[in-house]
């Protein structure tokens, strides 16, 4: 599937389409408010998607739905982490509790974290998450795995590249 490079391609796309995502997204989120704001996001995609200036957008809607779900599961899974960040401050005891600041800050952080270990083959995003949640070494993550343990060292290698990757 191609973008259509010219504004007025996406103008009339835009028009064309807007009401209908907007219907669409609503009907997912029971939210207007969320619906604008995955609709405005999707178009800004559609606008900043790579083009070579002679495609056109042949399939608009479904373009449109394929974007748009895909921010639907990032919505989610970031709302599900922020539901999961405050059961977890809620435990806290009064001293430890954040600032407004602080909380977003640490919820961004895990929205990165998150983001990076999504990207990752899930003997990957285990191994690190046996090392660096649960505290394992490298044999024990190998056992519980069933692979070596200089395939967990290879494993480790490629998070902490991706790792690098995403703070750059």
């Amino acid at each position: 599937m191609s973008i259509a490079q010219s504004s007025e391609s996406i103008a009339v796309i835009y028009s064309n389409h807007h009401g209908w995502l907007m219907r669409w997204l609503r009907a997912k989120l029971q939210c207007a408010d969320h619906a604008a704001d995955l609709a405005q996001d999707t178009f800004v995609r559609l606008l900043t998607a790579p083009h070579d200036g002679r495609q056109t957008l042949r399939e608009p809607r479904a373009y449109l739905t394929t974007v748009a779900q895909r921010l639907l599961i990032d919505h989610y899974r970031r709302l599900s982490l922020e539901q999961a960040w405050l059961e977890t401050l809620a435990q806290q005891p009064d001293l430890l509790m954040q600032s407004p600041e602080e909380r977003l800050i640490v919820l961004q952080a895990l929205q990165r974290i998150d983001a990076m270990l999504d990207g990752l083959p899930p003997l990957v995003r285990s191994a690190f998450l046996l090392a660096h949640v649960d505290g394992l070494g490298y044999a024990e993550i190998a056992q519980r795995l069933g692979v070596s343990e200089r395939s967990i060292k290879r494993y480790m290698v490629q998070a902490f590249e991706r790792c690098i990757l995403l703070i750059l």
